[in-house]
C-alpha cells in the first residue's frame, strides 16, 4: 500500500540525517558527542580547543584529574574500614565481680594417702637414690648404680633417668645401669634448684607404646622440676580414675576453707559462695557467682566496702610432692566468664594481709571488616566445653582437648570432658603420655591450627588489680587473734591455730570510675559519599548525575555499539553465505549505512525545521532530477470564455 506523504518525508529525513548521542553508530562519534554535551570540565575543551598543543595540554590535565580522583577515592575506601578508639569514664554504682578462691593444695593429703601411697613411696625412693634424701634428712649422695632400688610400675611407665653431660648416655633409676637412649631431647631449663653436680641432668623418657623406637627425652637442669613433673604425670593418671563425687569429698569444704567473711560492711557466710570443682585445684568457691540471678554491687569505693575474708589453708595437710608453695589462689572475673585459675590466678601468701584494689574497664572492638574478632564465638568451628561465654582461652583449651581426643583416644585430665570421651589413664590408654607430650609440643609451636582458628572476643570486661601486702597478724595482736580464731574454728582454747595456716584477703574497688573503651568507625557511608562528592567536584566539577552519565556512555552505550556492529557483521556474513548458496551476487554492506539507514535506530518523532537544516549536502554523483520549468513560457489563461458581468469595470458604464 502507498505510504502517506508525511511518513515519506519522515523516512527520507531519517535516512539522510546523521545520528548523534547514545545512538551513534561508532565509538568515535559517541565519544565526540559526549565531549560536546557533557557537564564535566575538561572533556569539552579537548574537542573544541584549536591547535594540537592546546588540545594535548587539555588531555593531560583531564587525565591527571581522573588519576587524582581515582587515587583519592581509593584512599577513602581503604580508610573506610579504619576505626578510632574512644575512652568514656562514668562514675556510677558498679556491679561487684565474681571472686573465685582456691586452696593451692587441691586435696587433703591425709585423705589422699590411700590413693597416693605407692606413688609417694616410689618418689621417696627416687629422692633417696638421686640425692640421698630420706624422711626429711639430708644424707650423703650415693651412686645410682650401687643398688637396684625399685621395680615398680611407675618407673616402668615413665623411667627416671640421669643424663651425663647432656648426652644420650643415661643411668636408669629402675635398673641402675647405663644405656644409650634414642629419641629427640627436649631440655626444659630451669634455675629454681640445681643439683650439686652441674653435670647431672635429671629427666625421663616417653616412648610410643605401639612403636618402642619412637621416643622423646625430657630433661631438666633442676631436680625439683624433674621430680615434680614426673610426679604430676602419675598423679593425673591416678586422679583420672577417681569419680568426681569422691574427689569433691577429698577436697576442702566451704566450712573448712572460710573462717570469716564481710562484704560492703555486712557479714556474709558460705551461702554467698558457689562451689565448683577444678581438676587441678579441687574444690574452689566463687563469691557473687550470680547463679541465683542476683549480682551484688557496691556504691562506695575503699577497702571497707569490698570483700574481706580470712581463709584457713591447713598447711600441715599439704601434699609435699605436688605443691611446693602454700597459700590461696584467687581470680577476679565476670559472672559469665570461666575462671582459669591455673593460667591467670593471683597467689595470696599466708601470714599476711593482702589488699587487692580494682579498676573496672569494659572494652568493645568492632567486628569484621574492622577487626578479626568474634561476637559470640558461634562462627568459630570449636565446641565450647566450659558452658561459659566465649573467650580466647576457652577456645584454645577446647581446641586442644578436641585434638587430644582425636589423636590420643582420650581426654586430658586438666580440661573438661567432650561428649562421649573419658579421661586418659595408662591402664586403658598406655600410649597417652607420649601422645600428650607430642601434641602439646605441636600446640606450643602453633602447628595444631588452634591459634589460627580461635579469635579474640569483641567485647570483654577487665579488672586491673593493684596488690599490696602487710604482715598479719602483727606481733602484738598475734596471741589473742589466733586464740579467737581457734575458738571460732571449733578448736580447743589451749590449741591455737598457726598463723601460717591463715590467709587474710581484701578485694575492693579503689574508685567507682567505669572506663569504657570502644572502637567507632572513622567513616560512615554518609561521610564516604560526601568525600567522594568533594573529590569529584574538586577535580572534575562532577556530580552524581555526571557519574551516571559516564556509566551510561562509557559502559552501556559503548557495549551496545560494539555488540550492534558485531551483530551486523554476523548478519552480513550469514546473508552473503546464503546468497553464495543460491548463486546470487553479494549486495552492498549494511555497515555502509549511516544515520538512520541503520535499522536499529528507530525514532518515530517527526522531523523539525532545525533537524532539516542539518541535512547533508547532496553527493556529487547524485541522480538526475526533473529540470525546473521555464517560467518565461508560462502564460495565464482564463478558465472562462467570457467575462462575467459583475466583474466589469464600473467605469465602462
Amino acid at each position: 500500500c502507498a505510504m502517506a506523504p508525511g511518513k515519506k518525508i519522515t523516512a527520507k529525513i531519517k535516512k539522510t540525517l546523521p545520528v548523534t548521542g547514545p545512538q551513534a553508530p561508532t565509538l568515535s562519534e559517541l565519544m565526540n558527542w559526549y565531549c560536546l554535551n557533557t557537564n564535566t570540565h575538561g572533556c569539552r575543551r579537548i574537542v573544541v580547543s584549536r591547535g594540537r598543543l592546546r588540545r594535548l595540554i587539555w588531555i593531560l590535565l583531564t587525565l591527571s584529574a581522573v588519576g587524582l580522583i581515582l587515587w583519592q577515592c581509593a584512599e577513602l575506601l581503604m580508610n573506610y574500614y579504619s576505626a578510632s578508639v574512644s575512652v568514656t569514664v562514668q562514675f556510677q554504682k558498679l556491679p561487684f565481680p565474681a571472686v573465685t578462691i582456691c586452696n593451692i593444695n587441691p586435696y587433703k593429703y591425709s585423705a589422699m594417702k590411700d590413693y597416693l601411697s605407692e606413688l609417694d613411696k616410689e618418689t621417696k625412693n627416687a629422692l633417696e637414690t638421686f640425692y640421698g634424701f630420706s624422711e626429711g634428712k639430708s644424707k650423703v649422695r650415693r651412686s645410682v648404680g650401687d643398688e637396684n632400688t625399685t621395680g615398680s610400675e611407675f618407673f616402668e611407665q615413665i623411667p627416671l633417668l640421669k643424663f651425663e653431660d647432656f648426652s644420650k648416655t643415661v643411668i636408669d633409676l629402675r635398673s641402675g645401669q647405663k644405656r644409650k637412649t634414642e629419641g629427640n631431647v627436649f631440655h626444659k631449663d630451669s634455675s629454681i634448684v640445681n643439683s650439686e653436680d652441674s653435670n647431672d641432668i635429671i629427666g625421663f623418657q616417653l616412648c610410643d607404646a605401639n612403636n618402642s623406637s619412637e621416643c622423646a627425652l625430657y630433661t631438666f637442669s633442676s631436680g625439683v622440676n624433674a621430680i615434680q613433673e614426673w610426679y604430676k604425670l602419675h598423679y593425673m593418671n591416678i586422679m583420672a580414675q577417681i569419680p568426681l563425687e569422691t574427689k569433691e569429698e577429698l577436697s576442702y569444704s566451704a566450712d573448712d576453707l572460710l573462717l570469716t567473711c564481710f562484704f560492703d560492711g555486712l557479714s556474709c557466710d558460705k551461702r554467698h559462695f558457689t562451689r565448683f570443682h577444678h581438676p587441678l585445684y579441687g574444690n574452689c568457691y566463687t563469691f557473687n557467682s550470680g547463679e541465683n540471678g542476683t549480682v551484688l554491687s557496691t556504691s562506695t569505693g575503699g577497702s571497707e566496702y569490698g570483700l574481706q575474708v580470712v581463709l584457713y589453708i591447713d598447711e600441715a595437710d599439704y601434699n609435699p610432692f605436688l605443691v611446693t608453695s602454700s597459700g590461696a589462689k584467687i581470680m577476679v572475673h565476670d559472672q559469665n566468664e570461666y575462671p582459669f585459675i591455673e593460667d591467670i590466678g593471683t597467689e595470696i601468701e599466708p601470714a599476711a594481709a593482702t589488699s587487692i584494689g580494682m579498676h573496672f574497664t569494659q572494652s568493645r572492638k568492632l567486628s569484621k571488616p574492622y577487626s578479626d574478632c568474634t561476637e559470640t564465638g558461634a562462627d568459630i568451628p570449636v565446641e565450647n566445653l566450659y558452658n561459659k561465654s566465649y573467650s580466647l582461652q576457652i577456645c584454645l583449651h577446647s581446641c586442644f582437648q578436641k585434638a587430644m581426643v582425636d589423636s590420643c583416644g582420650c581426654a586430658q585430665y586438666a580440661q573438661p570432658l567432650p561428649a562421649g570421651a573419658e579421661y586418659c589413664n595408662y591402664k586403658k590408654n598406655p600410649n597417652w603420655m607420649y601422645c600428650y607430650y607430642r601434641l602439646h609440643e605441636k600446640f606450643v609451636k602453633e602447628q595444631l591450627g588452634c591459634q589460627q582458628i580461635c579469635k579474640d572476643a569483641c567485647s570483654f570486661k577487665e579488672w586491673a588489680l593493684t596488690t599490696s601486702i602487710a604482715q598479719w597478724p602483727s606481733t602484738a595482736s598475734e596471741d589473742w587473734m589466733l586464740r579467737v580464731l581457734s575458738w571460732d574454728k571449733g578448736q580447743k582454747i589451749n590449741k591455737k591455730l598457726n598463723k601460717t595456716d591463715l590467709v587474710n584477703l581484701m578485694v575492693f574497688y579503689e574508685d567507682l570510675n567505669e572506663r569504657f573503651i570502644s572502637e567507632n568507625p572513622t567513616n560512615t557511608i554518609v561521610t564516604l559519599l560526601s568525600n567522594f562528592g568533594g573529590q569529584l567536584g574538586l577535580w572534575m566539577s562532577c556530580s552524581v548525575v555526571c557519574v551516571i552519565e559516564i556509566v551510561e556512555v562509557f559502559f552501556i552505550d559503548s557495549f551496545s555499539i560494539v555488540m550492534r556492529r558485531r551483530w551486523q557483521k554476523t548478519k552480513k556474513w550469514w546473508n552473503d553465505r546464503k546468497r553464495e548458496q543460491v548463486g546470487k551476487p553479494s549486495q552492498a554492506s549494511d555497515l555502509d549505512g549511516q544515520g538512520h539507514d541503520n535499522p536499529v535506530c528507530i525514532d518515530e518523532d517527526l522531523p523539525t525545521f532545525n533537524t532539516a537544516l542539518r541535512l547533508p549536502l547532496p553527493r556529487e554523483n547524485h541522480l538526475p532530477r526533473t529540470p525546473p520549468p521555464n517560467y518565461s513560457t508560462l502564460r495565464l489563461e482564463t478558465a472562462f470564455t467570457e467575462q462575467l458581468p459583475d466583474t466589469l469595470d464600473v467605469r465602462q458604464h
